[in-house]
This record gives structure tokens, C-alpha cells and sequence, in this order.
């Protein structure tokens, strides 16, 4: 898979603070990348860098192969954190005034805006004001603004804020729309549980520094601790260092469950034989870590070793 965004080592310093420090990134074209990290980390910077709002001091970010310039604006599609409406402006007016900044024709934005607002069922937003609107319709708006162009890369930064649980998810299926099209995301979040169930990569920057890349299932590989959770009936003691039990509790019915450690890094099947020579087995997992887990891991600088 190809990259759509290539950033190599891009240093950016604003006074004594070095927000980015020779920070390292590969976007592959037609995912969606989760960019994440804690407040401070050099998240916005580097979106900053990307949307060319600011340069950086050192290095170069590359898209579609090409260095970034000028002409890339009607390429990327941006939704900051801090929505950036005129409160006074007409919805329909704004609209088509920045889908004009993005290069298409007045034409071709009316086109494309209708579509939008028929999708979104919103037809009697054009000509209220901005100002009159509440927060969540605020956000539909922005959205709309973010992706009338079409752009190949979609930059969205807290997506989700300001949005009940019904339009978050009507968001989260015109993302995965956006995928589907061939659209590249990139999504920065604090919200654990959107990584896991959109992100197909992610980048950790902590401190101005990336602390953790990959593909997601990669990711979660490198921090699995050999741990599964299993429920039995019967009595379980550890076997002949085949395996460890961590801890126990029961369940119900007579079913009991624990955590057990794979001692040896055995093949499954050998340790779910060593199981079944014990108790009467009725259910087997591995204890995969969620990112809220590995996220306070790197961020709390107790895996380092796992970088």
C-alpha cells in the first residue's frame, strides 16, 4: 500500500518549546490514521504543518510523492477542534463561499451542497444564520465544509464533540463512506473507543516525540502479555509451568473464571490441552489490550522497552 503522506523528520520550535521533534510519519492512502496523544503532545502542530497554516523549522512532509505546496490546499480537507464558522453568515452562503475557496466553481458547489443537504436532511438550513443554529447542527455544517471539495486526504480533529449519540453515528458511517471512496482519514481523538473502531493505523506523540506507530492489530500484538481469561468447571492450579494463574473468581452456576499467564509462550493448542486435562472448559480468550490500556502504558512511560 502506498503512502499519501510521507513526514520526515520535521522539527518545529515556537521560542524555548520544541513541539515537534524530528517526528516521522507514513499516512497509507485509503486508511484511516488515528493521531493521538495528550493535550500538548504536538498533535496540532503537525496538523498545522500538514494544512501548511505554519512551516516546519526543519524537515519536509510530502503528499501524493509530491512536496507540499500551495496547490495541495484543494487536496486536504480540514475540520479543526475549534470550529472556525462566521456566526453571522447564512449556512448556504458560507458553504458555498468556502467550497469556492477549495477551487471548485460556483456551479459545481451549489451542485454539490444540495446533495449534502438533501443526505443530511437539512434543506431548511440555508438561509439561517450560523449564530441561529445549536452546536450540534454548527457541526453537521463544518463537516459539510470539511468534504464538499471531495478531498483526497480528510483531516478531522475531534470529530465527535458537540454530537448526540445519533449523529455521532451518522458521522461515523459517512467516515466510513469517505474510506470506502478511496478517501484518506486522519482522525485525532482522545476518544479510546472511536480508535478501536475505525482507525486501521495510529501514531502516539508524546512530548513532542511519536512514541508508537504501526497498523492497529500490529500495535495491539506488541502489547499482549500472553494472557487469557478462560471459565471452567472444576478446580485449576497451575501446570507444570506450562501456565500461571494470575488470579480467580466465580462466576455463577458452579462456572469459576481466571486469568492465566502462558508461562512458556506455548502453541494454543497445547495450552488449551493442558486445560481440558483439569477442568470441563466452556470458554477460551486472549486477553487482548484495549488502546485506553496501551495509551496510558506509553503515555504513562511504563513500555518503553515495547517502542
Amino acid at each position: 500500500m502506498s503512502n499519501i503522506l510521507d513526514v520526515q523528520h520535521v522539527v518545529k520550535r515556537y521560542a524555548q518549546h520544541t513541539a515537534l521533534n524530528d517526528v516521522n510519519l507514513e499516512v497509507p492512502k485509503g486508511s484511516i490514521f488515528g493521531l493521538l496523544g495528550p493535550n500538548g503532545a504536538g498533535k496540532t502542530s503537525l496538523i498545522r504543518i500538514i494544512n501548511q497554516i505554519t512551516a516546519p523549522d526543519e524537515g519536509v512532509v510530502y503528499l501524493n510523492g509530491e512536496k507540499l505546496q500551495p496547490k495541495h490546499i484543494e487536496d486536504i480537507g480540514y475540520l479543526p477542534e475549534e470550529r472556525g464558522l462566521y456566526k453571522k453568515m447564512k449556512v448556504g452562503e458560507q458553504l458555498m463561499y468556502l467550497a469556492q475557496l477549495k477551487g471548485m466553481t460556483k456551479a459545481e458547489a451549489l451542485e454539490r451542497l444540495k446533495m449534502w443537504f438533501i443526505k443530511f436532511d437539512i434543506k431548511d438550513w440555508w438561509d439561517k444564520n450560523v449564530e441561529d443554529l445549536s452546536k450540534g447542527m454548527q457541526q453537521k455544517t463544518q463537516f459539510i465544509a470539511t468534504i464538499v471539495h471531495e478531498p483526497k486526504l480528510v483531516i478531522l480533529d475531534e470529530p465527535f464533540s458537540g454530537f448526540d449519540p445519533i449523529n455521532a453515528n451518522l458521522l461515523k458511517d459517512e467516515i466510513l463512506e469517505l474510506k470506502e471512496r478511496g478517501t484518506t482519514i486522519i482522525f485525532s481523538t482522545h476518544r479510546m473507543e472511536s480508535v478501536e473502531e475505525l482507525c486501521d493505523h495510529i501514531a502516539l506523540i508524546n512530548k513532542s516525540n511519536v512514541v508508537l506507530h504501526g497498523a492497529k492489530k500490529e500495535v495491539k500484538n506488541r502489547f499482549k502479555d500472553n494472557s487469557y481469561t478462560v471459565e471452567y468447571v472444576g478446580s485449576l492450579a497451575n501446570s507444570d509451568g506450562v501456565f500461571e494463574v494470575i488470579d480467580t473468581q466465580t462466576v455463577e452456576d458452579g462456572v469459576i473464571k481466571s486469568h492465566i499467564r502462558n508461562s512458556q509462550n506455548l502453541p494454543v493448542n497445547q495450552l488449551i490441552s493442558s486445560l481440558i486435562q483439569q477442568v470441563e472448559l466452556k470458554s477460551f480468550n486472549e486477553n487482548i489490550p484495549s488502546f485506553n490500556e496501551i495509551f496510558i502504558k506509553v503515555v504513562g512511560g511504563e513500555a518503553n522497552e515495547l517502542l
